[in-house]
């Protein structure tokens, strides 16, 4: 069967393997104090979402029109102003599901159907809360096996800078993606259509080259800052003191999504161009941050699923109880002919059939 551009079908070990490292993620979110929450799919459509353009759309019975979930921040957004009004502060808060978007990309481990794993950390503004949720995602990569390196940012910087040196605020939006993508041809085309002065020109092209270690700081520093840019690096030392442990510094990164207003993260996997997972916060309305995490490029990352546990044959009722209580993952043997079960067994690697209480090779069967 022909299945849609962009979407995949999951078959034996993978299936397992992919529930598992999202069990093993909720486990660790909920030892941390977060709880899980689920959002529908379906979506009323909102010409304001920030992936309204990608976003897949239907019309019901009633005419309203539809989308299907493309983001999960928006929703979780929305389930905490409707469902948790009176809620003490801070709310911790765990999803997880699939999302589609309409326009497929190029980047690996993205499909239109594609699966995240995600917190939001709710009601608070503190360093200490961004703090917590960079160790929570180093910490929950580590459990499912991959040691990350964790790269942050704040788009404020970037916005300040572009305030400081006069250039006006309907002016930026380029010249802020081209700066998140260090495509240096492409920002000094951008600078040389506004009337800034040589010193400003030159700082805002230093803004790509702002990518290292803890020098990364100390370099902002040196800058002509005003006092907004001034307190964006301040707050980006006091979370990296609070972290305490090796941090990437990009002061260029300006993400795409508008609902981010202060610090950015992302955390990279060796041998991997892409981010395995992402977040920030966003302080409009109830101030929040989280992250998510793409299940498809946490496999990537990871490479085969693993050998799964072997089965074994159990060849009646009561060998299939027994084998259980052992627990075994056995099948239950569908027919008495012995040829025919031998050579099923076989074609499935099955080694050991159950009979009894007790375990035999799978030649003993006669």
């Amino acid at each position: 069967m022909i299945i849609p551009e962009g979407t995949r079908d999951v078959l034996p070990p993978e299936w397992a393997w992919r529930q598992a490292l999202v069990r093993e993620l909720q486990l660790h979110f909920h030892a941390w104090g977060y709880q899980g929450v689920s959002v529908p799919a379906l979506e009323l459509h909102d010409p304001a979402h920030p992936q309204e353009a990608r976003a897949f759309k239907l019309i019901d019975r009633e005419g309203a029109v539809l989308s299907l979930r493309s983001e999960f921040t928006t929703a979780v957004g929305r389930l905490v102003r409707t469902r948790f009004p009176d809620h003490p502060y801070p709310l911790r808060l765990q999803y997880g599901g699939k999302l589609w978007l309409r326009h497929q990309t190029s980047e690996p481990g993205r499909l239109r159907e594609f699966t995240q794993i995600g917190v939001e950390l709710v009601g608070i503004t503190s360093a200490r809360a961004d703090a917590e949720l960079l160790e929570l995602a180093r910490s929950g990569l580590a459990r499912v096996g991959v040691q990350a390196k964790l790269e942050i940012g704040h788009p404020g910087f970037v916005d300040a800078v572009m305030e400081d040196c006069g250039l006006p605020e309907a002016d930026r939006g380029a010249l802020h993606a081209a700066i998140d993508r260090k495509a240096m041809p492409e920002v000094r085309s951008l600078l040389a259509r506004h009337a800034l002065d040589r010193d400003a020109a030159q700082v805002l092209e230093t803004l790509p080259e702002l990518y290292g270690g803890p020098e990364v700081l100390a370099e902002a520093r040196a800058l002509p800052l005003g006092t907004r840019a001034s307190g964006v690096v301040q707050r980006l030392e006091d979370i990296t003191a609070l972290y305490g442990s090796p941090l990437l510094f990009d002061l260029g990164m300006s993400r795409r999504y508008e609902y981010y207003t202060g610090f950015t993260f992302r955390a990279y996997s060796a041998g991997m161009s892409q981010p395995l997972l992402g977040g920030g916060r966003y302080d409009t309305g109830i101030p929040g941050a989280g992250f998510a995490l793409g299940l498809e490029r946490l496999t990537l990352a990871l490479g085969a699923p693993p050998q799964g546990h072997e089965a074994v044959l159990a060849l009646d009722f009561a060998s299939l109880r027994w084998a259980h209580a052992q627990g075994l993952s056995a099948e239950l043997a569908w027919t008495d002919d012995i040829v025919e079960l031998t050579r099923y067994a076989q074609s499935r690697g099955i080694t050991h059939v159950a009979q009894g209480e007790k375990l035999q090779d799978l030649g003993a069967l006669t």
